[in-house]
């Protein structure tokens, strides 16, 4: 999890690969009218992903062997309403500043996220900080640093944490 440009999908597709467990990336489930206002520059409310959440949670319950998702999962609710589908649901979050995603997100050419949209993903982001299952990383280590620390962590974690 994580704001757009802290390396989600590069990180969990090593993190797949890795546990051999299917990798279910976010992006590809947000709905056409979703993708068409974040190309416009148009930040997504709460309700414009409310859809697309219960769509991820989905995906998560069809793979009860477990999966790895990709999700900016930006608040506690949104983290919540994925748990609730998917209980003993472990997030890594990839912590990175505002001016390191821009910088990212701005190197892009192909994806639909424009970088004038960061600066609203930091606006909605609440920090995991005290939540359960969360495992805090620097997003500007290299991702294969970022996933072993998953791996090892996801392998470690007990199971009534």
């Amino acid at each position: 999890m994580g704001v757009s440009g802290c390396g989600k999908s590069s990180v969990a597709a090593l993190v797949a690969r890795q546990l051999g467990l299917p990798l279910i990336e976010g992006d590809e489930f947000h709905p056409p009218s979703n993708r068409e206002r974040m190309a416009q520059g148009i930040a997504l409310t709460d309700g414009d992903r409310a859809g697309w959440l219960d769509t991820l949670a989905a995906e998560l319950v069809a793979r009860p062997q477990g999966a790895v998702l990709t999700c900016s999962a930006l608040k506690a609710s949104y983290r919540d309403r994925l748990r609730a589908a998917a209980p003993g649901l472990q997030f890594a979050w990839l912590d990175l500043d505002p001016a390191a995603a821009e910088a990212r997100v701005a190197q892009r050419s192909t994806h639909f996220f424009p970088s004038t949209l960061v600066a609203t993903q930091f606006a909605a982001l609440e920090p995991p900080l005290d939540e359960p299952r969360v495992l805090r990383l620097d997003a500007l280590l290299a991702a294969e640093e970022l996933a072993g620390r998953v791996v090892q962590w996801t392998r470690n974690i007990p199971a009534s944490a």
